[in-house]
């Protein structure tokens, strides 16, 4: 039998009491799903979810006479959160489907843990650990935790045909947990599906899709998704752009110690189209920042790698650093990998373009130390002319490298001025 109770986030003393009062006179907790899954994959715990015999008003009436703050933040789906020492702990009680269209699903309350297990997603998604420490596998999760295969419980095609956001979810615990080939039952039956993609929320589907792209490496993930028509479903800019970036950059991420960010490994497999960025933003319903990263990204021009370092920080003061970033880390990542296989022009290359992105990285554009009310009390009068004028005087201070002084520029506008 395994047994997690040595292990630390086990033997939390909170967690030790939220067990205790799920588990007296006849009922019966266990806590469940990622903390059991990710404590056997030996990757860190951080939420601890609780599924439970007793109904949510019992939960509730329980932690009232312990003492234990509940909140109700699920009732009609049998979830309440007990609060202890500040840690939350979600409290479901067990659950079978009782009506499911592909979105949604009617519950009803139950004691059965076979049937709570069954209606799960995945194997490794689906056990439990009780008050002892010991886990119960009721769906042969550990064997799958063992070989770490993603797979459905039970017929694959009706686990997607209750909620068909498991395609992608199948997608994403293959990115974040799989080994070797996916499931060939699961990916079956998520081809045939993946029409029923465009019934989902948008903001449903980019939330997978960004915790996918956020694996240590989602380069094979994508490959499969691809293959199976899934990702053209899901980000159609893709279709004729590809993926074969992402090796590159996860390698760089790696080399260099980048953060994984899930935006700019979309950037890798998507076309800098503004047009058909903005349109994906739209879809997907981005974030306003997420949207203005890929629009700075699309519209920033292209950066040699012999760039001088004047015409480079006039560049990054016209155009701003974000999208340039964007633009120097996806063109290094690519020039690492020629320089790999290639001489020393190409290794050469990719270090000047190393040191253009440090540049960038700390770039702070300088402030024009002119504006129109100075324009304006040089006797300049209101109008076009004051733009110009600006205009004029931010390009000699631009082509002199920022290093005009205020005064000196005065004395230029009042030459200007003066005619």
């Amino acid at each position: 039998m395994t047994n997690l109770a040595g292990e630390d986030w086990f033997r939390n003393p909170a967690l030790t009491r939220v067990l205790a009062l799920l588990n007296s006179d006849g009922a019966v907790g266990r806590v469940v799903g990622g903390a059991v899954r990710n404590s056997l994959l030996g990757i860190p715990v951080s939420d601890i979810d609780i599924a439970t015999t007793l109904r949510p008003e019992a939960v509730m009436e329980r932690a009232a006479v312990a003492g234990v703050k509940a909140v109700p933040t699920g009732l009609a789906h049998g979830t309440v959160t007990l609060v202890v020492d500040g840690t939350p702990f979600e409290v479901t009680t067990l659950r079978r489907d009782v009506e499911t269209d592909g979105r949604h699903a009617q519950v009803a309350f139950s004691t059965d843990w076979q049937a709570d297990a069954e209606r799960r997603d995945l194997t490794m998604n689906a056990l439990y650990v009780d008050a002892n420490g010991d886990v119960v596998d009721l769906v042969g999760g550990l064997a799958d935790i063992d070989s770490r295969t993603v797979r459905f419980i039970g017929d694959a095609s009706m686990r997607i045909a209750e909620d068909y956001l498991r395609i992608l979810r199948f997608f994403r615990f293959f990115a974040h947990y799989g080994s070797g080939r996916p499931d060939a039952a699961g990916l079956k039956a998520s081809a045939a599906a993946r029409s029923k993609l465009k019934t989902l929320s948008a903001e449903r589907v980019w939330s997978e899709l960004k915790k996918l792209l956020s694996a240590a490496d989602p380069g094979r993930a994508l490959l499969w998704m691809r293959q199976a028509g899934i990702l053209t479903e899901i980000l159609p800019e893709s279709e004729k752009w590809g993926i074969d970036a992402i090796p590159a950059l996860v390698g760089t991420e790696k080399a260099l110690g980048w953060d994984a960010d899930p935006r700019l490994r979309l950037a890798a497999i998507v076309p800098p189209d503004a047009e058909r960025l903005a349109a994906m933003a739209a879809r997907l319903r981005l974030s306003r920042e997420e949207a203005g990263y890929f629009s700075a990204w699309a519209t920033a021009p292209a950066v040699a790698d012999d760039m001088a370092g004047t015409a480079f920080s006039r560049l990054l003061y016209r155009h701003g650093a974000e999208g340039i970033k964007v633009r120097l880390k996806l063109a290094l990542a690519s020039a690492r990998v020629r320089a790999e296989n290639g001489g020393v022009e190409d290794m050469q290359r990719a270090g000047r373009l190393s040191d253009l992105l440090n540049r960038a990285e700390r770039w702070q554009k300088p402030v024009f130390p002119l504006s129109g009310a100075d324009v304006l009390a040089a006797g300049i009068a209101a109008g076009p002319k004051v733009g110009e004028t600006l205009s004029r005087l931010e390009t000699e201070w631009l082509d002199r490298n920022f290093s005009v002084d205020r005064a000196t520029l005065v004395a230029r506008l009042q030459e200007i001025a003066n005619g």
